[in-house]
């Protein structure tokens, strides 16, 4: 607990036995009260790995669902557990949950709602090994989503995210795709509900175990960007209505 919040981390897993128990075991137990790993049909023995290091809370869907519904899963559980503050770590050791202390401290401290681990301040990105065309990539989405949605980030496509309680139970997550592209509805979600996004530096590394979408999937996934980016613009004019954009309460911001 934080202050009388309680904090779980969830861990959407694909393929991720080999690296598991590296991240789980520098998440700050002295912090977190509950961990919940979604295994998405994997073809190693990630669950198992999963209950033999002591996670509790195992989902498993027997057919892959993607990346969005592997969150969605999370989220929902996450919310029936009764988290304050919930944060997803990738379980392929990609991003450190050494930074969750500093999450968990501006979301329980009610500085932001929301805290993104960026890859993008400082040079978290190059140094940690992402390739120089995923790079230039971000740094070009990130400017069109920053101009077409009217916000200022360092970059949407983190995977290292944090939301408070309220966040979850006022955007409408659950009707956003099951694929990638699920991460930046969810932010797009947000800004249009008016909750601010904070942001930390994040020191990221890309090796052969870190999961990694194909350049393929890249070109699918920016595309999808563009189509978020270009319903906010018209959600925002009022030129359009998605129902993405529907809140599920309404929130004190």
């Amino acid at each position: 607990m934080y202050k009388g919040k309680k904090v779980v981390v969830v861990l959407p897993a694909y393929n991720a036995a080999a690296t598991l128990k590296k991240t789980y075991d520098e998440i700050p137990f002295d912090l977190v009260d509950e961990v919940i790993l979604c295994d998405d049909a994997s073809r190693d023995n990630t669950a198992e790995v999963a209950r033999q290091i002591g996670i509790q809370h195992v989902i498993v869907h027997e057919k892959n669902k993607g990346y969005g519904g592997n969150q969605k899963s999370l989220y929902n559980r996450a919310l029936e557990l009764g988290g304050d503050i919930v944060i997803m770590l990738h379980p392929d050791y990609q991003y450190t949950p050494l930074l969750i202390p500093s999450m968990v401290n501006i979301i329980g401290d009610n500085l932001y709602p929301v805290v993104l681990g960026s890859r993008i301040l400082g040079k978290g990105a190059l140094r940690g090994g992402m390739p120089m065309y995923k790079y230039i990539a971000n740094r070009i989405l990130t400017l069109t989503q920053n101009i077409l949605i009217n916000y200022k980030l360092s970059e949407y496509h983190t995977g290292y995210r944090s939301f408070s309680g309220e966040v979850l139970r006022t955007i409408n997550f659950n009707e956003n795709s099951d694929d990638f592209v699920f991460d930046n509805e969810m932010l797009s979600q947000i800004v249009y509900a008016g909750f601010d996004i904070g942001e930390v530096t994040c020191p990221t590394k890309y090796f052969e175990e870190a999961s990694s979408i194909n350049f393929q999937r890249s070109v699918t996934y920016g595309l999808g960007v563009l189509r978020v980016s270009f319903s906010h613009l018209l959600q925002r004019w009022g030129l359009a209505s998605f129902p993405i954009y529907k809140r599920l309460q309404d929130a004190s911001i």
